[in-house]
C-alpha cells in the first residue's frame, strides 16, 4: 500500500487548508486511516483517525472544533479539513492506515502504512 498525501501550504492565520490522502495497491486490508502531525523540533503527534467502515473519527482535543477527518473509500482518499489555523498548527502532515490484526480499538494504536506527508505552514 502506497500512501500520498497532498494539499499543504504556506497560509495564513484563520485561513483554511484541505488535505487528501490517497491509497494505491491493497488498500481492502485497511480499516482505519489517520493524520498525524509534526512540528519542528517536537514529536509526532496524533490529529485525527476515521474508522473507514462506519465512517466513526476521533480527533485530539488540540483540533477539536477546527479540524474534521473525511473519507471517500470508494476513491480510496481520505481529508483533513483545517480551519482557523493558527501559527501552533504549522509541521508536516502525514497520512497513516491501519490493517487489521492489530491491537483492537478504536483509534489503532498500530499503524502500518505511512505517506511521506505534507507541509502546512501557518503564518501570523
Amino acid at each position: 500500500v502506497q500512501l500520498q498525501a497532498s494539499g499543504g501550504g504556506l497560509v495564513q492565520a484563520g485561513d483554511s487548508l484541505r488535505l487528501s490522502c490517497t491509497a494505491s495497491g491493497l488498500t481492502f486490508s485497511i480499516w482505519a486511516m489517520a493524520w498525524f502531525r509534526q512540528a519542528p523540533g517536537k514529536e509526532r503527534e496524533f490529529v485525527a483517525a476515521l474508522r473507514l467502515s462506519g465512517g466513526g473519527t476521533k480527533h485530539a482535543d488540540s483540533v477539536v472544533g477546527r479540524f474534521t477527518m473525511s473519507g471517500d473509500w470508494l476513491k480510496n482518499t481520505v481529508y483533513l479539513q483545517l480551519n482557523s489555523l493558527t501559527p501552533e498548527d504549522t509541521g508536516v502532515y502525514y497520512c497513516a492506515g491501519a490493517m487489521g490484526g492489530g491491537p483492537p480499538g478504536f483509534p489503532p494504536r498500530q499503524y502500518d502504512y505511512w505517506g511521506r506527508g505534507t507541509q502546512v505552514t501557518v503564518s501570523s
